[in-house]
């Protein structure tokens, strides 16, 4: 029989004079095992290696969350010396050559945390080996961060005084105004609901279950969504407003879109109306595609010009509007029509007819001096609109030639058609320079409600299509505005609550 070797040589280091090993196989065994406990010793250092790393950033973390929470109560918002800043701007002024930003240059309002890194223990020289010193001097760098969400539940206790002579009164430290008073949840918590929805296009299930990876399990999406309608009818006199500014104005953006109503309305099939003009949206959502949709809003408004699609519902709103003003004695509206509609169908046809490229060519040269009369002003705009009519005169001699040689119903024979028919709204932009080329700005702004529907589908009640068309309004205002939607909110709930008037994305901007 072999013999075993004793474990204690795992554990203990053992002469080799006093191993006693007797054989060569004894020697094998015990240089095998002695392998493994190196092994085992390599393995355990580096996992404590990597702990002590790991607990090192859980500290730096800690520092930068410290020092956030610290600058934001205590102190600026930033923390960057102006002579720096100064000294980078100069810098790039002088230098021809495009450089890389720093993050601190690119994100100005991003607060900046400044971290030393110094050695534990002073270095040696490697000429002379004496302790070296540190020298004040610095090597920098930047990277961006981000310190994840928190989740926190506010206790409040609200003190109770009583008299100290009769003791015969009992007062209660009133309960801060909020939008749902006795909620388990806070002001702020809506807002940060609607905005992940309306703005950031989040489904409130999925807000649900991010808040779950961050702590926060089992909150129940429908309560969220309870929330986002309280929200909704608390800032409706904001989205009044809205209204009213936008019935003053003289020109007027107009587009629709499908909306679905899941359940609560016997029609299925609603519309998404959307209004708007340069400084405001304004959306509006029933169960109908009817004209007389537009028409309501028209026979209210001061408008003179309705820019949109050629869809019937709006001749016949702007007709109706007129018969209603014609009888009080004012001013017409006109119709505006969508050049990029018509340059959409000329390029879906020249895949089949090449012929077609000619006015898709005309488009772009117009398009070009579109782009050149940006901040010009009227005078300047309409010379250079002027050069752009004698490109649509040619491309109405050309259709007008060329629509007997194709088919009615061919994709360019419909192209000709809707131009010809169509040109004189048109063209009428070039003879006014308030009036746009086309409706895009309107479709952009039907983009995220259009992503929205694609993403939850469609609104489950009357109520809830409410909330849609109020929360996409002010937050496409105020993108309108170049206002960050989730302090527009957070402002306006807060004055609000403070007894001041309602006010809209535009009206914050011109103040």
């Amino acid at each position: 029989m072999k013999r075993q070797v004793n474990q204690q040589f795992l554990f203990e280091p053992v002469p080799v004079e006093r191993l006693q090993l007797q054989s060569k196989e004894d020697l094998i065994t015990f240089i095998k095992l002695q392998q493994k406990v190196n092994d085992s010793i390599i393995k355990e250092n580096q996992r404590l290696r990597a702990l002590s790393e790991e607990l090192k950033e859980q500290v730096l973390l800690i520092e930068d969350q410290y020092i956030v929470f610290k600058s934001r109560f205590f102190g600026k918002s930033s923390e960057r010396e102006p002579a720096r800043q100064d000294e980078e701007k100069e810098a790039a002024k002088a230098s021809k050559k495009v450089k890389v930003q720093l993050p601190s240059a690119r994100y100005p309002d991003a607060p900046l945390i400044e971290r030393d890194i110094q050695l534990q223990e002073l270095p040696q020289c490697e000429c002379c080996g004496a302790k070296m010193r540190d020298t004040g001097m610095t090597e920098d760098s930047e990277y961006l961060t981000v310190i994840p969400r928190q989740y926190i539940i506010i206790r409040q206790k609200r003190h109770k005084y009583s008299c100290g002579k009769c003791h015969g009164a009992l007062k209660t430290a009133p309960v801060p105004k909020r939008i749902m008073p006795g909620s388990s949840l806070s002001d702020e918590m809506a807002i940060d609901v609607a905005m992940s929805k309306y703005c950031d296009l989040i489904p409130v299930e999925r807000y649900a279950n991010m808040a779950a990876r961050e702590g926060l399990k089992d909150l129940p999406p429908q309560s969220l969504i309870e929330t986002t309608h309280n929200l909704a009818d608390f800032v409706k006199p904001a989205y009044d407003k809205s209204k009213e500014e936008l019935l003053k104005s003289k020109v007027l953006h107009a587009d629709e879109t499908p909306h679905r109503m899941l359940e609560g309305d016997e029609k299925s099939n609603w519309q998404l109306w959307g209004f708007s003009n340069l400084d405001t949206s304004y959306f509006d959502i029933r169960d109908t595609r009817s004209g007389d949709v537009a028409s309501e809003l028209l026979n209210e408004s001061q408008c003179e010009f309705l820019v949109s699609d050629v869809f019937s519902g709006y001749a016949k709103a702007v007709r109706q509007t007129n018969e209603f003003r014609k009888e009080k004695k004012l001013k017409d509206i006109k119709n505006v029509y969508c050049n990029s509609h018509a340059r959409r169908k000329f390029r879906d046809a020249r895949e089949k007819f090449p012929e077609a490229q000619y006015f898709v060519d005309q488009y772009r040269e117009i398009y070009r001096l579109e782009e050149q009369i940006k901040e010009k002003p009227p005078d300047e705009a309409l010379k250079i609109r002027s050069e752009m009519i004698p490109k649509f005169e040619a491309m109405k001699l050309r259709a007008i030639e060329d629509c007997k040689s194709y088919p009615s119903k061919s994709s360019i024979g419909k192209a000709f058609s809707y131009f010809l028919k169509n040109y004189q709204e048109l063209t009428l932009f070039t003879k006014n320079w308030e009036l746009p080329i086309d409706n895009n700005s309107q479709e952009r702004l039907l983009r995220n409600p259009v992503i929205g529907r694609k993403t939850w589908y469609g609104t489950h009640s009357k109520r809830g299509a409410e909330t849609a068309a109020i929360l996409f309004s002010l937050v496409e205002s105020c993108k309108l505005n170049n206002i960050n939607p989730r302090g527009y909110f957070k402002n306006l709930v807060r004055d609000l609550h403070s007894g001041l008037a309602p006010y809209t994305p535009a009206s914050l901007k011109s103040n």
